[in-house]
């Protein structure tokens, strides 16, 4: 792959790993744009694939080291029997939400069904999931805080997290959304989101890595530890621009671009926007 080729898919997946726009969806316009191809086959490389997971996974974990110092307290707190600690209750409500999209990850992941990594598929969630979004965020009430939160929304969170193993739906987008439906505040939903993202993307990394030593291609180059930290260095930024946006105003301008987005790819898949 050529070397700015890498450098701008790396962008593309850091940035938008985290807010609610859909990754798959730009890779898409990315693919389309650079080498006139809409498949957005970024996983062709798996190296860089495994790469890029570790760059952003480095980002969050940097980003909410107070929030993963807590939840590793929690553990410490699990192991001496005290359940009922800030952290210990963190954990319990991440490992619920975790448990739906390990289960269905894994088995999408035996079975690799092609066709919902169609470019139509992509286009449809994107657009979809951006209306979901919109709803959510203009309808639901913002009470709610993450001290809140019960093992029900975490498992309700966690299901709708399943949708997000369908390209375009937007793993960050969906449980963002189903925080918002439950009444959560914007910023404790992106931030419940985020710290889910640490077991996602670690599931995700950890997949493409026993199918990089299964295939044996595992020397590291220039182009790989390039895509790694351009992945760091965008989605730490991404983060903060997000989190802090979400302080004071609504997910409302993510809905919108998302639409438009939905809209633009389904330009391309039905012949009414040119690919090459």
């Amino acid at each position: 792959m050529i070397l700015y080729h890498i450098i701008i898919l790396a962008l593309i997946q850091g940035i938008t790993e985290f807010l609610p726009v859909s990754s798959s969806g730009h890779l898409v316009l990315a693919h389309a744009a650079i080498q006139g191809d809409a498949s957005g086959q970024w996983g062709q490389d798996q190296l860089l694939d495994v790469a890029v997971h570790v760059g952003t996974l480095l980002s969050v974990l940097i980003y909410f080291r107070r929030d993963v110092m807590v939840m590793l307290t929690g553990l410490k707190d699990w192991m001496i029997g005290d359940r009922k600690s800030e952290g210990a209750k963190l954990d319990l409500h991440i490992f619920i939400s975790s448990l739906p999209v390990i289960a269905a990850g894994f088995i999408l992941h035996e079975i690799q069904p092609d066709f919902i990594r169609s470019v139509e598929i992509v286009a449809w969630m994107t657009l979809i999931f951006g209306v979901a979004l919109w709803h959510a965020d203009r309808s639901a009430p913002t009470e709610k805080m993450l001290r809140d939160l019960t093992i029900k929304d975490a498992f309700l969170i966690g299901l709708a997290q399943c949708l997000a193993l369908i390209p375009g739906t937007s793993r960050s987008g969906i449980t963002m959304t189903a925080a918002r439906y439950l009444g959560f505040s914007r910023d404790r939903a992106a931030r419940y989101s985020l710290l889910l993202a640490i077991v996602a993307i670690s599931g995700a990394g950890a997949l493409g890595g026993i199918d990089l030593v299964s295939s044996g291609n595992m020397t590291l180059t220039f182009d790989v530890l390039l895509a790694a930290f351009l992945a760091f260095i965008s989605g730490f930024i991404a983060i903060a621009l997000m989190m802090k946006w979400l302080e004071r105003a609504t997910f409302t301008p993510f809905a919108i671009y998302r639409i438009i987005l939905g809209i633009f790819l389904l330009g391309f898949v039905y012949g009414f926007i040119p690919g090459q």
